[in-house]
């Protein structure tokens, strides 16, 4: 089979469907939904072609093993229930137009996103073009993905386990004293969760590396389109928690945005302001 082909198919068919189902719902999560499924269809999609190649293999079962952690985060937080829906796409909703946000869901929601996710599996197409044995720089990339991946799931941990904290506080009627979580990786980097996602899609751009020998080729496009999409991300969640905690500037102040690294000048946790 032609697997570049088939994954068309798989990115025509789950833009059709999200948007489709953003219509009919007027819900606009959808493409969150499948974030962490097709990813892993697409690289699967290569391995099989390939004949079961090596490289792709353990390609494709980290992939498996970075979707199964993300699917299970958004369904905890509800991702995947009736109006699951992520919360900045109705505060964005409210700031356009109808007409307007129709257009963005269309553009940049269901093709823009989904167009991403295909082409940050692409260094899989790279490796089923130059199939070669696997050496000591796959085993470094597997390992470095696979602290990445425990990176994230850290951060993950370290979120919910505040934001349960933060509803049991409100339950009992008290006001938590900050508002957002600043402790464990987040007292190193505001947004830690992004680093190890991001990372780990960089790493899986180098297996791609490894099979061609070449730095630079055009597969580097899906990592980063991924880092451009993560800095507007950053950008808006930030302008949301800034208006909502006064205190997030001083945090922004004292804490990386993205890189975990020592925090700057004042360290103890700032009250909500």
């Amino acid at each position: 089979m032609d697997p570049v082909r088939v994954c068309l198919w798989i990115f025509a068919a789950t833009a059709l469907a999200t948007w489709v189902l953003s219509l009919i719902t007027r819900e606009y999560s959808w493409t969150d939904r499948i974030w962490s499924l097709t990813p892993v269809a697409y690289v699967w999609v290569f391995a099989a072609a390939s004949g079961w190649d090596a490289r792709l293999v353990l390609m494709a079962v980290l992939v498996s093993l970075w979707g199964a952690r993300l699917t299970f985060n958004f369904a905890r937080k509800g991702g995947y229930a009736p109006g699951g829906e992520d919360y900045r796409w109705g505060i964005l909703r409210r700031r356009m137009r109808p007409w307007q946000f129709q257009l963005f869901n269309l553009g940049f929601i269901s093709l823009y996103q989904n167009l991403i996710i295909w082409l940050m599996t692409l260094p899989a197409l790279t490796a089923y073009e130059n199939p070669r044995p696997l050496g000591p720089w796959d085993w470094i990339l597997a390992a470095l993905f696979l602290a990445a991946l425990a990176g994230e799931t850290t951060a993950d941990r370290q979120q919910w386990n505040f934001q349960q904290w933060k509803k049991a506080e409100k339950a009992a009627g008290r006001k938590p004293e900050t508002g957002f979580v600043q402790t464990g990786l987040f007292h190193y980097s505001r947004h830690p969760n992004f680093f190890f996602e991001q990372a780990q899609w960089w790493l899986f751009y180098g297996f791609a590396i490894a099979a061609s020998g070449t730095w630079l080729h055009v597969t580097i496009t899906g990592p980063l389109l991924l880092t451009l999409l993560f800095a507007g991300s950053t950008v808006f969640t930030e302008s949301i928690s800034r208006s909502r905690y006064p205190a997030y500037a001083q945090y922004q102040q004292r804490t990386s945005p993205i890189v975990p690294l020592p925090p700057r000048g004042h360290a103890r946790p700032l009250e909500a302001g």
